[in-house]
């Protein structure tokens, strides 16, 4: 996972004497899931779903191109075979997420919920991931741990969706969570796509900053499940 991390951080950093940057490595993720999605993605494609400028995006099909995680052809732009092994990896803990709707758990209008494997220790209380969501320029982020069918506040045992039934279930039949699994709520006023960038940037916080935990493992031959989105 540290070849991952690593390669998303350099994808991401600049070149200099270039610009400070208008992408991360949430960004650079989702161009690889839309690339997965569609096979080959256009440019017009990557400005409307990443809500970039096409400075900016040019910029960032460069730098996938100089780590050689992309090749673009006459179709458009698709996935290496080096793109697709990382991308691949980091699908194994980045696996399930869904637009879900405002509720009281929630701190903005619009809301996305990534599921994040195999980091139970990484979490204290969430704060480390409203941060990375803030960051992002989003309202911020809300964290939970599921534990026997409960979604959890990180270090208590209260249910934070005891009076938010409809929402639980929602949770429960488009991630599919398991035991110690970890939910990211990135919530943003103004777009949804801040918010899912939001919840993305705050899980790749987390494998980035505790990937080298003795605990830190990936259980081997884990399926992933296959991210929708709902309206609200």
């Amino acid at each position: 996972m540290h070849l991952v991390i690593n390669t998303l951080n350099s994808i991401s950093s600049r070149y200099a004497p270039s610009r400070v940057l208008s992408f991360n490595s949430a960004h650079v993720f989702k161009t690889l899931q839309l690339i997965d999605r569609e096979g080959y993605v256009s440019r017009l494609l990557l400005i409307n779903e990443l809500q970039l400028g096409e400075g900016s995006i040019k910029t960032l099909i460069k730098h996938l191109k100089m780590e050689k995680l992309i090749i673009t052809t006459n179709k458009g732009t698709t996935m290496s075979e080096r793109g697709r092994k990382i991308y691949e990896e980091m699908s194994r803990f980045i696996c399930a997420e869904n637009q879900i709707p405002r509720s009281s758990i929630s701190v903005s209008v619009f809301n996305y919920a990534v599921l994040l494997k195999f980091v139970k220790y990484a979490i204290r209380q969430g704060v480390e991931q409203r941060d990375a969501a803030i960051k992002m320029g989003a309202k911020g982020a809300t964290t939970l741990v599921y534990k026997d069918g409960k979604f959890m506040i990180p270090g208590t045992k209260y249910n934070a969706l005891r009076d938010e039934k409809a929402l639980e279930k929602l949770l429960k039949d488009k991630l599919n969570p398991v035991d110690d699994d970890i939910i990211i709520i990135g919530s943003d006023d103004s777009s949804i796509v801040l918010s899912e960038l939001a919840a993305k940037s705050a899980a790749l916080y987390t494998l980035e900053s505790h990937g080298d935990h003795k605990d830190f493992k990936l259980v081997p031959n884990q399926k992933t499940v296959t991210s929708k989105k709902i309206t609200n």
